[in-house]
């Protein structure tokens, strides 16, 4: 079929055509904003899964959303070997100044630049902090040097001149699992202030499953002050929806015995639902695609998943993370003990704790249950097989 009407749009955190199966979550997600903007009370988010699940697009789709309701939205995704400092102090200085520039100059915004003055003498801590500003510290505001105390002070000037404006503050914080975790309580506890005086500033975070652990050792309230949402491939019906109203739209169809033969080949997956659509669309010669087009599609949908998806991530690891894999990649899919990895290793469990650490730190995997290992890449252990064939 026609290469230029293909609907489908596999991608990083690129929004799919139909976003199946996730209304509920947007939705719940919009009355917490809400709440929190009118001074109610209500829990930040914290959206957690393995890749490939659509949390950015769940995060973009909420943060586009709180925008269109006038609130002001600090969008940020957090990089490895970064600093929480280093990331927020720049988007929060051009949320402020759009605050700013809603009316005249207001009392709360100036006191929050402030803030942000003070805040930013960190740089003598955090190398990577590095920001034009200009106007004056205010002597005694988020400017003592420590980070937890310093950036609940910015915090709290920050939603306080969000409730001065009639609106709310939104940080919407992706990959937020790569933040240290000494920084994730400074932030935590900031929130904590926050949502103790009702003041209109909430996180909306995103990341992989391991943030759960890092939250609760960061801060032993962190499961009171945050709802924390699973998000996992769809369910046959929401997959369905995802793959068919696209192609319907068109005005093309695709036959159920194709839907299913899609479905089964990514497990709901919503990125790979992406990629075969793509593909079963450019194999098909004519409407309807039939499951002989699926078939066909999974030999470029593989590829083309080997060639970006996967291989970017494989080409991060070391021979012994490659082998750490690989060993687990004989086991399948997972979750794995870690002595049964060991034991495909012929090592100790001990001699490799490290190298396992060190996957973890990366986000190559996570810890379901003590003693256990996963993958954060769905199909990931079929990848290793194939491109590490024994």
């Amino acid at each position: 079929m026609d290469a230029r009407r293909n609907p489908f749009a596999p991608g990083a955190g690129t929004r799919p055509p139909e976003l199946a199966g996730r209304e509920d979550l947007i939705e719940a997600s919009a009355v917490a904003l809400d709440r929190i903007r009118a001074g109610r009370a209500a829990r930040s988010t914290i959206l957690y899964g393995l890749r490939g699940v659509g949390k950015t697009v769940l995060l973009s789709a909420i943060r586009d959303a709180a925008e269109a309701e006038g609130m002001a939205v600090v969008a940020i995704e957090a990089p490895e070997n970064r600093s929480l400092p280093g990331i927020l102090v720049p988007a929060l200085r051009a949320a402020l100044l759009r605050l700013d520039r809603v009316k005249q100059a207001s009392a709360g915004v100036k006191r929050a630049l402030s803030a942000l003055a003070g805040f930013a003498k960190l740089k003598v801590k955090y190398d990577d902090l590095e920001v034009a500003l200009d106007f004056a510290s205010e002597p005694g505001l988020a400017d003592s040097g420590d980070l937890e105390a310093d950036l609940a002070d910015l915090i709290v000037a920050v939603g306080e001149a969000a409730r001065e404006r009639g609106t709310a503050v939104v940080l919407a914080i992706d990959e937020l699992q790569y933040v240290p975790e000494e920084q994730l309580a400074a932030l935590i506890s900031a929130l904590h202030r926050a949502n103790q005086r009702q003041l209109p500033i909430t996180l909306v975070g995103a990341g992989l499953p391991q943030l759960l652990g890092q939250m609760g050792r960061a801060k032993s309230y962190a499961e009171r002050l945050f709802a924390f949402v699973p998000v996992g491939p769809l369910d046959a019906a929401a997959a369905g929806d995802a793959l068919r109203l696209p192609i319907e739209r068109e005005g093309e169809a695709i036959d159920d015995a194709a839907i299913a033969a899609i479905v089964a080949e990514t497990e709901g997956y919503p990125y790979f639902l992406q990629e075969w659509g793509k593909h079963s669309w450019d194999t098909a010669e004519a409407s309807p695609i039939t499951a002989e087009d699926v078939a066909l599609a999974t030999r470029t949908a593989l590829a083309e998943l080997d060639a970006s998806f996967f291989r970017v991530r494989f080409d991060r690891l070391t021979p012994a993370e490659k082998r750490y894999l690989r060993a687990m990649a004989t086991l399948g899919p997972g979750p794995h003990r870690s002595g049964d990895i060991a034991d495909a290793l012929g090592v100790k469990v001990s001699s490799v704790a490290p190298t396992r650490n060190t996957l973890i730190g990366k986000g190559m995997l996570y810890s379901p249950a003590h003693g256990d290992t996963a993958f954060t890449v769905p199909l990931f252990d079929a990848f290793m097989r194939r491109v590490l064939p024994d």
